[in-house]
């Protein structure tokens, strides 16, 4: 059972919970949700993207787990992954803070209890709220379905690389990811 705080809390009242917690809690209609603890499926496919991630993006900007963003007053999510440029977010930004910006990419892994509508449905309000794509990665299924805000989503499988214009230099085989 995911622990929520039913009442609706401000953006302060939220940080205030969320840095007096153990828990990792998202913001979602004013309401704080408690993130559901990974699996070990889900645990290796996020260690084995940020590592790709990482490697890309050295000189590009900043790849995190876990790192929150405010998307409005009472949305702040925390996605599995996210990437935010230098353009977006200068290398000279240093603050122990939530993503001040909407990142150009953000990852949500499905966990157990989790469901691919529940996903598309978080994916959604992250595109509308600024960020550029979403990936959604699913274990089980060993599929990314990526979320454009131009276009129809668009869904890889084994044997598949996910390349983008977004993402100069970018190549994401989908076997290495599960």
């Amino acid at each position: 059972m995911i622990a929520t705080i039913t009442k609706k809390l401000t953006l302060a009242e939220f940080w205030a919970l969320a840095d007096a917690s153990d828990l990792t809690y998202e913001l979602i209609d004013g309401i704080a949700v408690a993130k559901m603890s990974p699996k070990y499926f889900h645990a290796r496919s996020a260690r084995r993207i940020l590592y790709i991630l990482q490697e890309w993006a050295k000189d590009r900007g900043r790849t995190e787990m876990e790192w929150a963003f405010d998307l409005s007053d009472g949305y702040t999510p925390v996605p599995d992954l996210i990437y935010v440029s230098f353009d977006r977010l200068p290398a000279s930004w240093n603050e122990n803070a939530a993503c001040p910006v909407a990142p150009e990419l953000a990852i949500e892994i499905i966990s157990p209890g989790q469901t691919f509508g529940q996903m598309i449905q978080k994916s959604s309000s992250y595109l509308a709220g600024g960020v550029l794509q979403v990936w959604v990665v699913d274990p089980t299924e060993k599929s990314v379905t990526v979320l454009y805000v131009d276009r129809a989503p668009k869904t890889y499988f084994n044997g598949e690389v996910i390349v983008d214009d977004l993402f100069p230099e970018l190549s994401v085989e989908i076997d290495r990811l599960f």
